[in-house]
């Protein structure tokens, strides 16, 4: 069994990315947001073009990323999986670098983490940076940088944790959906089984409660729903 997890909204209490746009990219960057959410670019184009907006030295960027906190339920989350021997990958449509930063902050490393590469270069003494997608996907539906789908696809058993848009496409393809926030919304507007959550210490009972079923039933999703 794999168990996967959304990052931004998710293990983190704010969405690690946004935040740092705010900070560092000006207004600009909520104009390529609209663009996105009007379904006018993917959310792969979508970062590359909010991530170029960024100014700052990484000196300047480590400490903002050092002042954005997680899920203090996370870490009894991670040591439950450990127990059971059930890997943990993260799969994020963020910033790989922003998520190993936050995370070593709190103590945790050595978590595989799938999303967009961070690359910065150096010119008359000014850092830019730039996203390299290691996941894209022709036909992805959302465009996206880092197809979730794509991630997951494998004979194992399947667990997903997700919150928000860039969880929309793969969580009809998973064995298991934890959800909150506007992915509950979609899932109960697709007919899309899962169980709801609202932080990790409110996941961990519920997850131990339905694990046994699902490995008795194979790759059929439990009808379980909890607002």
């Amino acid at each position: 069994m794999q168990v996967f997890c959304d990052f931004d909204g998710t293990i983190s209490i704010e969405d690690a990315t946004d935040m740092v746009l705010t900070r560092f990219a000006g207004s600009e960057w909520e104009d390529i947001e609209k663009l996105w959410k009007q379904g006018l670019i993917g959310s792969g184009e979508c970062m590359r073009r909010q991530i170029a907006l960024i100014q700052a030295n990484r000196g300047e960027l480590d400490r903002f990323l050092d002042t954005l906190s997680i899920d203090p339920g996370f870490e009894g989350f991670l040591s439950f999986c450990r127990r059971g021997e059930l890997p943990v990958t993260i799969v994020s449509d963020g910033v790989d670098y922003f998520i190993r930063r936050i995370l070593a902050r709190h103590g945790i490393d050595g978590l595989p983490i799938i999303a967009n590469v961070l690359t910065c270069s150096v010119s008359q003494g000014r850092e830019s940076y730039s996203l390299f997608p290691p996941f894209t996907a022709t036909g992805c539906v959302s465009g996206a940088g880092v197809c979730k789908c794509r991630v997951v696809d494998s004979n194992d058993l399947q667990v997903y944790i997700g919150d928000g848009r860039s969880d929309f496409c793969v969580s009809d393809k998973v064995d298991l959906v934890f959800a909150k926030a506007k992915l509950v919304d979609y899932c109960e507007e697709n007919g899309i089984p899962y169980v709801g959550f609202e932080d990790f210490s409110d996941l961990l009972p519920k997850m131990e409660a339905v694990l046994p079923s699902v490995e008795r039933r194979s790759r059929t999703l439990p009808h379980f729903k909890t607002a």
